[in-house]
């Protein structure tokens, strides 16, 4: 990939969030009969299963038919891509992680401009990192692993999903507090590192909460040390967030939400973020959310454009020290 020099501008996503919280001057404009949902990811996964229950929730409140359509590939980039150019007319949304549009233009060129081409919708929810010790660890707690990788320099080997994901953020940011050597180990996806956090190939893992992932916590063949989310999460309410250890900066997570064309009208724009609001505040989905250990958000269009803007300059920072790279 050739390198991406863009100056972010805040206000850009400001503005097109705060147009869609002016609409109320604005006359109202129908929602279309059949809206498509572009969601990043591939079917079957926590993301695709959540979005799909967003989507029956908005159909329901809207009386409209949602049809979800996976794009993906290249981390999010081919959704969010076809999203910025779907027709500006109400008609096409997407859902995804916000990294396409914090975390990907440092690492290279775009075929889509993030801060012009994708409006921000709603936050749906957080999905947290878990930092997971393997069979090959011995340690207690996670001081007891920086203190083993102190006293071994190069011992501790930690996993994550590949090189610039968000578990190598989570690692390059602990490296940067602690200044020990820690080996990274870069999987591509993330079947394979789960196989090998069982065998006992590498001593800690970091990746987002899954289904499957809780199982092996539950019986005893993973251990959570950490994890880096706003707070504890309700099912695992012994591991400490990254940020009561000490490690604020890399006390992150994976933020996901709903997004549109840059140009559809401020009046939809306003209405889908009221009805996201109102399906994240419904028990169903709640539940659903809750039971994968996502963390539902919801909020204002402005307040999620607000994330996206601090999370872009933060990752510029942590890109360019660490001097990381993508595939």
């Amino acid at each position: 990939m050739t390198d991406m020099h863009i100056k972010f501008k805040p206000s850009r996503l400001l503005l097109l969030a705060a147009a869609a919280l002016c609409a109320a001057g604005v006359q109202a404009q129908a929602v279309p009969k059949t809206v498509r949902l572009i969601v990043a990811y591939p079917a079957g996964g926590v993301s695709d299963v959540v979005a799909r229950a967003l989507g029956d929730r908005l159909a329901a409140q809207l009386g409209t038919t949602v049809i979800v359509d996976n794009r993906a590939g290249a981390s999010g980039a081919i959704g969010m891509d076809a999203v910025a150019k779907a027709a500006p007319d109400g008609a096409t949304l997407g859902f995804s992680a916000i990294s396409p549009l914090v975390l990907s233009p440092h690492l290279g060129k775009l075929p889509f401009d993030p801060q012009k081409d994708i409006a921000p919708v709603a936050s749906v929810m957080y999905s947290p990192v878990l930092l997971i010790a393997t069979p090959a660890s011995k340690a207690k707690d996670f001081r007891g692993l920086i203190a083993d990788a102190k006293a071994q320099p190069g011992s501790v080997r930690w996993a994550t999903s590949g090189p610039a994901s968000l578990g190598h953020i989570v690692l390059e940011q602990v490296r940067a507090a602690t200044g020990v050597d820690i080996t990274h180990v870069p999987y591509k996806g993330g079947g394979q590192q789960l196989n090998d956090a069982l065998g006992g190939q590498f001593e800690i893992l970091s990746t987002n909460a899954s289904p499957t992932l809780t199982s092996h916590i539950q019986s005893g063949k993973l251990r959570p040390l950490a994890v880096g989310a706003p707070a504890r999460l309700d099912s695992l309410p012994q591991v400490p967030t990254l940020g009561e250890l000490g490690y604020s900066a890399a006390n992150i997570n994976s933020l996901f939400g709903v997004f549109a064309p840059a140009a559809t009208p401020p009046a939809l724009l306003a209405k889908y973020n009221a009805e996201i609001n109102k399906a994240l505040a419904s028990p169903e989905l709640r539940a659903k959310l809750t039971a994968t250990d996502n963390v539902p958000t919801g909020g204002t269009a402005a307040a999620f454009a607000k994330e996206i803007a601090s999370e872009f300059e933060s990752n510029g920072r942590i890109v360019k020290a660490a001097n990381i790279k993508a595939d």
